[in-house]
C-alpha cells in the first residue's frame, strides 16, 4: 500500500507545498537545490519578493537562511512525502512589539494545552454517544491523529475552514461509534494509528496523475496505520458527510485481510456494514440527548426496517460499488442475508438469556 507518484523524466524533481494565508502554493525543487533558491521561489510564489517586512520559512520547526547559497535542503535524494513549508510574515512595528512583551505566565505550555486539549476531546466524545460510546480495551484504534492546520494552510482566521480540533473530534466520534467498536470486538481489531488523510498530499497526487477521483482513505500494512480524507475536496466547504467518513473507515478496515477489490474483499466489506448497522438499529430504544444513535450517525433510514432493511441497504451500497471493478453484488447475496441472520439468532439469544436471569 505504498504510495509512489512521479514528476514527468526528471526523476530529482519534486514539489514544494508552500503554505501563507490560507493558500497553498507549489514549487518544484531538485535535491540540488539550495536553501537560497527554494526560499526565493518560496517568496516568489507568495507574491512577497518585493513586501517590506519581517518574513520568516519554515521548515520542520526551523526558519530557512535567505543568504544560505551553499547548503542544499534535500540533499541525496528527493523527499518520499511532499516537503511543506509555513510563511510566516508580519509587519516590522508588529515584530518590534511582540518582542518588547514579557513573557506570559498564563500562557499554557504544550504539555498542558495537549492535556487540556485531551481532556475536552473525551468530554465532548461522552456527549456524542452517551454511555454506548467508547472504544474497547483492547481492540482498539491506539492512537488518533488529525492534520495539523499548517498541513494544509488554515491561517486561524480563516473560519470557513474547520479547525483541527473539529477534526480531531471527528476522528474520535468515528473510532467511538458503537458500530465501529462492535466490529473492533467482532473481529478482535487493533489498529495502531487512525488518522485523517492529508488534503494537500491527495490534491497533489491527483495533478501528477492528471486528474482522477479524490482518494478517500487507504490502509498502511494491513492497519497499521489508517488514513480516512476527513474535508471536501473545497476545505472552505467543511468535511464530508459522516455516514460516507464511516463507510470509507470500514472499507479500509476490510482491507485488513484482503488487499484486493475482489468478491473476498466485498464479501468482508458487506458483512461488516451488516454489523455496524446492526449495532445501531438494536439501540434504537436508547436515547442521546433525545437522538437515537442511528440519528447521530445518519443511517435511521437503513435502521427503520429491521435486519430485512439492512439487508436491502448494504446489497444496494454494493451495488453501487462494485460495477467499477467488474463486479455484481449478486454471487454475496446469500452471505449478507445469512449474517443478518447470525446476528438476529445471538442477539434474540442474548435477550433470552437476560430474561431467565432476571
Amino acid at each position: 500500500n505504498n504510495k509512489q507518484h512521479h514528476l514527468g523524466t526528471m526523476t530529482s524533481a519534486f514539489h514544494i507545498s508552500v503554505s501563507f494565508k490560507g493558500q497553498i502554493h507549489l514549487i518544484v525543487a531538485t535535491t540540488t537545490s539550495t536553501v537560497a533558491q527554494i526560499y526565493a521561489d518560496a517568496l516568489e510564489a507568495c507574491n512577497l519578493q518585493d513586501v517590506t517586512s519581517a518574513i520568516k520559512i519554515i521548515y520542520k520547526g526551523k526558519k530557512l537562511n535567505a543568504s544560505d547559497i551553499s547548503t542544499s535542503l534535500f540533499p541525496n535524494k528527493a523527499p518520499s512525502k511532499t516537503p511543506k513549508l509555513m510563511v510566516m510574515a508580519s509587519s516590522r512595528s508588529a515584530v518590534n512589539e511582540i518582542q518588547d512583551k514579557k513573557s506570559d505566565p498564563t500562557i499554557r505550555g504544550f504539555d498542558q494545552e495537549q492535556a487540556r486539549l485531551d481532556k475536552t476531546l473525551a468530554s465532548s466524545n461522552n456527549s456524542v454517544w452517551g454511555s454506548v460510546g467508547g472504544q474497547d480495551k483492547h481492540y482498539r484504534f491506539v492512537k488518533i491523529k488529525a492534520c495539523n492546520d499548517q498541513d494544509f494552510g488554515h491561517p486561524s482566521s480563516n473560519t470557513q475552514i474547520p479547525h483541527s480540533f473539529a477534526a480531531q473530534q471527528l476522528l474520535e466520534q468515528m473510532a467511538n461509534d458503537p458500530g465501529v467498536v462492535a466490529i473492533m470486538k467482532e473481529r478482535k481489531l487493533v489498529v495502531n494509528t487512525l488518522e485523517e488523510l492529508d488534503p494537500i498530499e491527495d490534491r497533489i497526487m491527483q495533478k501528477n496523475q492528471h486528474g482522477g477521483s479524490a482518494l478517500l482513505g487507504y490502509n498502511t500494512n494491513r492497519g497499521l496505520s489508517i488514513h480516512v480524507r476527513l474535508r471536501a475536496f473545497d476545505l472552505t466547504q467543511g468535511f464530508l458527510p459522516y455516514p460516507q467518513l464511516v463507510s470509507t473507515l470500514i472499507h479500509e478496515l476490510s482491507h485488513n485481510w484482503v488487499g484486493d477489490h475482489d468478491l473476498l474483499f466485498w464479501g468482508n466489506f458487506g458483512q461488516m456494514r451488516v454489523e455496524y448497522l446492526h449495532t445501531h438499529a438494536r439501540l434504537q430504544g436508547t436515547l442521546v440527548h433525545g437522538k437515537t444513535t442511528a440519528a447521530i450517525a445518519g443511517i435511521s433510514q437503513q435502521c427503520r426496517q429491521g435486519m430485512t432493511g439492512i439487508a436491502q441497504a448494504v446489497l444496494q451500497e454494493l451495488a453501487a460499488e462494485l460495477p467499477q471493478y467488474g463486479l455484481t453484488p449478486q454471487p454475496l447475496a446469500p452471505a449478507i442475508v445469512d449474517r443478518c441472520r447470525e446476528l438476529t439468532q445471538q442477539y434474540n439469544n442474548n435477550n433470552n438469556n437476560n430474561n431467565n436471569n432476571n
